[in-house]
């Protein structure tokens, strides 16, 4: 992201209340991630990893937590928390807008959202563009929720009779909850509860084009990364992160801190505090393992024709 004008470093420092190194003349002119930094520009670090990386880029100033020789032609700022602090400045020079209608002094309610009836929705609440919000649902406070998502549709519950074949609705009398903090991508479908409730926990983040079946309950700062489909009655708890494209059969329980990698097919319940991968996914030491025997399959049956 490229600034309006030219900025001092003096006076980007004390906008984040941080110390620096250099000429307080020194020049700023943009900020950008490591893989887009040119001369000019604000980079942050915060990880020993990466220390070399972004002292030796193109950036010209670097926001980071440790006090280092300040490399020539360059400005350093020391922070306690540089992602803290580089989101201050990206807040402060690119701010979000709200829409010019449709908001109150609590929400940022955009054009063309609509809310269905007895929804009740908290504090600091936005919701962008084309969202569906349908009967029933809450909204706790400080919560995102993407353009054209759909908030409690239907759930996808079907009887198929014995006599002609022909599948027959459950109707659908549950709700959705999505509690304090949770943000939802664009495009994005949770399905109310049959007669329950369908549930995102406090600080849950999930990405576009992601799918929630009915009855679902979605743990605590759960990372759901985009394409991934959750099918009904499904428990997924606290700190569990799946990556993108994954599928989850309906009753499965996913413990607490467990990661899915992507592309991943659950069929079973998957225990805490371990990396998953594959179709029908296993631990991922075992399946890596797996695909290495695979690969050298062919050559083991050439040797023994």
């Amino acid at each position: 992201m490229k600034l309006d004008k030219t900025h001092r470093l003096d006076e980007i420092a004390a906008l984040i209340n941080c110390e620096y190194h250099g000429d307080p003349a020194h020049p700023i002119v943009g900020l950008n991630e490591i893989h887009l930094v040119e001369a000019g520009d604000i980079v942050f670090v915060d990880h020993p990893k990466y220390y070399e990386k972004a002292l030796n880029s193109a950036a010209t100033t670097i926001i980071i937590n440790k006090e280092t020789n300040c490399p020539e032609g360059k400005a350093l700022i020391i922070s306690v928390n540089p992602f803290d602090d580089f989101n201050k400045l990206t807040r402060h020079f690119a701010p979000k807008l709200g829409p010019k209608t449709n908001s109150d002094n609590q929400n940022l309610i955009y054009p063309n959202v609509y809310l269905g009836h007895n929804v009740q929705i908290g504090k600091n609440v936005r919701i962008y563009p084309g969202a569906s919000i349908l009967d029933g649902t809450r909204i706790h406070d400080n919560v995102t929720i993407g353009a054209n998502s759909v908030i409690g549709h239907d759930a996808f519950y079907y009887k198929k009779t014995s006599e002609t074949g022909e599948y027959k609705v459950m109707h659908s009398c549950g709700t959705v909850t999505i509690e304090e903090g949770v943000e939802i991508g664009a495009l994005c479908t949770v399905d109310r509860g049959v007669t329950g409730i369908t549930k995102i926990g406090k600080g849950s983040k999930i990405d576009n084009q992601v799918h929630i079946g009915h009855d679902t309950v979605i743990g605590q700062n759960c990372l759901i990364a985009a394409g991934v489909a959750i099918a009904g009655c499904v428990i997924i708890e606290d700190r569990v992160v799946i990556w993108g494209q994954v599928g989850i059969a309906s009753s499965i329980k996913i413990s607490e801190a467990a990661i899915i990698l992507a592309q991943s097919g659950v069929m079973n319940d998957l225990e805490g505090g371990k990396t998953y991968f594959g179709s029908p996914c296993g631990e991922v030491k075992e399946k890596f393992k797996e695909l290495i025997a695979l690969r050298s399959l062919p050559d083991f049956m050439r040797k023994n024709k």
